[in-house]
């Protein structure tokens, strides 16, 4: 339906974008702030037709489609009133001291914009992390241009988000480059998109290898420019023995639910599960295999996801010494993707890098241990998740503190006694983690710490109070917290 864009349509977006740039970067805080509000508010006026759209390209039911739109409105009104709020310029004062030996100058730094961004539209996310998503939001709160290019799995829906998107920018009088929209199939478009110098920034939400790409073409350039991708995660649980003894049957009936929560087309999706080879570990077996099998298969996102499920699933089930736990009892349907737990032990998952890739659906692997020397040992093996998940008894935490450093140190988010799935958006969260989970570990794609993603600090240095940005001035005009000769104040000077 739609056509890869043109090297001259990407061409006049990047122009675009660029002159937007200077205007809208100097636009206040609030400014910004109301136009993010606007772009929610066009978002809703689309009503239940963006929602029909939606369902009819990534088989989502319409509860979660709601569910993820009024997820999307606020995170454009919750990272606006961040914005606005400005704690995350990091503004620091320094004031000057003439008589110290040498004198020290007057200095003041903050956070600027880095001017336009490529997005990325994820394909599990058709709103929250795709067109007016997450990494949009942040781009625009930081005082960025946006160029989103449209996932092809779902690009009627990311027209209609784009329109009202469009309406947003006329509607508060911004200039139009402010907000490009393109399609496209092509790797060769998003190259492109990537290595034009008015680019100063991506964000991606995807597989490991269209992550890895964009990463490497932004680091090819003349000038590198920051990729921030969310790629591949297994999202290792470990089930400490204090624990088990305690709720093996309840903490598997836990994880059944969150397996197959839709249909494991989630970046959190627990698909890995370690623990010690014992009566408690074949209860917690048995357990889940029992619901796996009442569980019935769902219709994948598109085919491409489809495939890609079936493929890896078999490739892992097909590894030497992996057994088949349980499987759906309920034959799937073209397109579905059968609930399926298989179990290996240590050694062998140890030595088998297959077994450690991500398997995009309703799949996870049971890893039996040895012992817990074995399960730390498993830990020094995987790679950087987004996060890791001790299902464990305070005592647990404090007997094996060496495995639990060890299971910090791979994580974004580290949970105690939950589910990896679900991932709420609150300036707390951290939805990032080391390679491969994402491409830089210092960063959270969900929550307003996001927005620092796409601005970078500058220092004045003996700046007259009336050249000085608004942000900087001595009388504090915004009224934003700042530290002020390292004591954190909203107070002028």
């Amino acid at each position: 339906m739609f056509k890869d864009a043109s090297v001259a349509e990407i061409e006049l977006a990047l122009q675009d974008a660029w002159k937007a740039f200077h205007i809208y970067r100097k636009l206040s805080l609030k400014q910004r702030a109301d136009f993010m509000r606007m772009v929610a508010k066009e978002i809703e006026a689309i009503g239940d037709e963006l929602l029909q759209v939606a369902a009819e390209e990534t088989h989502l039911p319409e509860a979660r489609l709601r569910s993820e739109r009024t997820r999307t409105m606020f995170q454009l009104t919750s990272y606006g009133e961040a914005c606005e709020r400005g704690d995350w310029l990091e503004a620091r004062i320094d004031t000057a001291i003439p008589d110290k030996n040498p004198p020290k100058p007057d200095l003041r730094k903050m956070l600027v914009p880095l001017g336009p961004v490529i997005v990325f539209g994820a394909a599990n996310f058709p709103f929250a992390y795709s067109t007016a998503g997450g990494d949009t939001a942040c781009a625009f709160a930081a005082g960025c241009p946006v160029i989103v290019k449209a996932h092809p799995a779902h690009a009627r829906t990311s027209e209609l988000v784009a329109q009202a998107i469009h309406k947003a920018v006329k509607a508060v009088g911004l200039p139009a480059g402010v907000f490009s929209h393109l399609h496209g199939v092509s790797f060769e478009v998003g190259k492109a998109l990537v290595e034009h110098p008015y680019t100063k920034a991506v964000g991606f939400t995807g597989s490991f290898n269209g992550g890895k790409q964009l990463f490497d073409w932004a680091n090819q350039r003349k000038q590198p420019i920051p990729v921030f991708a969310e790629m591949s995660s297994i999202n290792p649980v470990f089930l400490l023995p204090g624990k088990m003894k305690q709720s093996a049957s309840e903490t598997a009936k836990l994880y059944a639910g969150s397996i197959t929560l839709g249909v494991g087309q989630f970046c959190t999706n627990p698909g890995l599960i370690i623990g010690i080879d014992n009566d408690d570990l074949q209860t917690f077996s048995d357990t889940l295999a029992g619901e796996i099998v009442k569980a019935s298969p769902g219709m994948m996102l598109n085919t491409g996801i489809f495939k890609n499920y079936v493929e890896r699933r078999a490739n892992a089930l097909s590894q030497e010494e992996v057994a088949t736990v349980a499987v759906s009892a309920t034959d799937p349907q073209l397109e579905e993707g059968a609930p399926t737990i298989a179990s290996v032990t240590a050694p062998v998952f140890m030595q088998n890098p297959i077994l450690h890739q991500e398997v995009f659906g309703p799949y996870s692997l049971i890893v039996k241990c040895r012992d817990i020397a074995e399960m730390q040992e498993v830990a020094t093996h995987l790679e950087g998740q987004l996060t890791a998940t001790l299902m464990a008894t305070e005592e647990d935490i404090l007997q094996h503190e060496s495995l639990v450093e060890e299971v910090k140190n791979i994580c974004g988010r580290f949970i105690l006694n939950g589910v990896p799935t679900g991932v709420e958006v609150c300036l707390s969260m951290q939805h990032g983690g080391p390679f491969p989970a994402t491409t830089d570990s210092r960063f959270t794609s969900v929550g307003a710490d996001g927005i620092k993603r796409f601005a970078r600090p500058v220092a004045f240095q003996n700046w007259s109070n009336e050249l000085l940005p608004a942000e900087l001035k001595n009388e504090n005009p915004l009224q934003i917290w700042r530290v002020v000769n390292n004591e954190r104040s909203r107070s002028g000077i």
